[in-house]
């Protein structure tokens, strides 16, 4: 496979290639600790708006859902307790619907929909079975009978001890205009039998300020634990279930399989019918030319039989090519370590094989880091215009890693339909990663995981 170097795409998902985080930090995240900006930050005011907004909307899913439910299971003495039923969970779909947006806006959370309902044949007793035997319709049911109550609990912790920091905190700008303030000495803060403290002095304003502070920091961060509990119900409730998302990436991960193995099919297909398939056959012909001139010109014949020796020789090389794409049979019999070798000795660019495994892995695993490495080792061959290049492999935990570096001019760009989207793909297969960190001007390092066992 053929790789394209172009633009500087780095893979957007890992920060660590991006500099998402470390460049781009704003002068406030400069300035001052987690700790301290929390309660300025929108992060949190975004948690406390879907916090206190989670109170109505909540009193309405439940009304809702409680009486349509009970209506239902009331009626299901007659056969008009399924259709009420089956409505019941399709309206707490769209209830779910309108939650996930509000969650993506609001707790910067964004979860899939579950599959749709769809009944085996299409009809409404079909579709009406179908929603009572969906997980996920019930899921959804169960979030909003579990919201309100607890949408109450986070209201009643959040928003009174909240309003009562930033009240206490901001006191010195608007205490003035108390009624009680109007027209007397002080406002009393407390009382003993030897001092009384007011508000209004300097030291009753800076132990309401401090007070303050130290309630609207520390209700910051309880608003951020009560939105991670926020998002737990999204995700578990109102999203697809694991075990639907698993049977589909399986899915997904078997066509690409297939897809795979046919193109490799037709790949060893072309090959075995435009080299060495039709070098046999023009050695056929030639050796039957020589044949008949064997008695009459035997010069000739013998020139013949030696050129059909040499392509002989060129087709047996293109068979042992093959038969290496296929599987090399030094992986099978010495493993990755000289496997690997044996690619960067034909590298065009001086190559460092370096391999600290203790073990090999599952057979199908090693047969893909090896097509891998080949396949990286081509492009730096092809298109990086490196000097020299460097093969880590090493095994972190249940995962294989490799690592395949250059000092080329980078630019690979894996999102261009390339040779190293292609190798992503395969990867995909199996549970495994392909990162790519590949700026204008090199170096390229292109790191893939792989699990130790298929």
């Amino acid at each position: 496979m053929a790789t394209a170097y172009g633009p500087d795409t780095r893979d957007a998902r890992d920060p660590r290639q991006t500099g998402a985080g470390l460049g781009d930090r704003s002068p406030l995240k400069r300035l001052l600790p987690a700790a301290l900006r929390a309660p300025i930050e929108g992060r949190t005011w975004r948690e406390l708006a879907y916090q206190v907004l989670s109170v109505p909307i909540g009193l309405v899913l439940f009304g809702f859902s409680i009486t349509l439910t009970s209506l239902g299971v009331g009626l299901l003495i007659t056969f008009l307790g399924v259709p009420v039923l089956a409505g019941t969970l399709a309206m707490c779909r769209g209830f779910g619907a309108l939650e996930r947006m509000r969650a993506r806006a609001l707790l910067g959370t964004d979860v899939a929909a579950p599959e749709p309902v769809r009944g085996r044949t299409g009809g409404l007793m079909s579709w009406m079975g179908a929603s009572l035997k969906s997980g996920a319709s019930w899921r959804h049911l169960l979030y909003t009978l579990v919201h309100f109550p607890w949408a109450l609990i986070s209201f009643s912790i959040t928003v009174p001890l909240w309003l009562c920091g930033w009240f206490t905190l901001t006191y010195p700008l608007w205490y003035w205009f108390l009624p009680a303030h109007v027209g007397r000495d002080g406002i009393q803060m407390y009382a003993d039998a030897d001092r009384t403290v007011y508000l209004d002095t300097p030291t009753g304003m800076l132990v309401s300020v401090l007070t303050g502070l130290v309630l609207v920091l520390a209700m910051s961060w309880v608003v951020r634990g009560l939105a991670y509990v926020d998002r737990a119900m999204v995700r578990g409730l109102l999203g697809p279930s694991r075990l639907a998302t698993r049977v589909s990436e399986l899915e997904s991960d078997r066509g690409v399989v297939v897809d795979t193995a046919a193109a490799d099919l037709r790949r060893i297909e072309r090959d075995l019918h435009d080299g060495a398939q039709a070098r046999l056959v023009a050695l056929a012909m030639d050796l039957g030319l020589a044949k008949e001139k064997l008695t009459a010109d035997p010069e000739a014949a013998a020139r013949m039989v030696d050129e059909a020796h040499g392509e002989v020789k060129i087709a047996l090389q293109e068979l042992r090519d093959l038969a290496r794409g296929i599987h090399p049979a030094v992986l099978t019999d010495r493993g990755l370590d000289a496997a690997l070798s044996a690619i960067a000795s034909r590298c065009t660019v001086p190559v460092t094989v370096n391999v600290d495994l203790a073990e090999r892995p599952a057979q199908a695993i090693e047969g893909i880091a090896y097509f891998t490495v080949s396949e990286l080792l081509q492009n730096v061959s092809k298109h990086s215009a490196a000097r020299s290049a460097t093969v880590e492999v090493w095994r972190t935990g249940s995962r294989l890693m490799l690592q395949v570096t250059d000092d080329g001019h980078g630019g690979a760009d894996p999102s261009t339909g390339s040779g190293l989207a292609g190798l992503t793909e395969r990867l995909d297969a199996v549970d495994g990663v392909l990162v790519v960190d590949s700026p204008q001007g090199g170096p390229t390092r292109i790191t893939a995981e792989l699990p130790w066992r298929g």
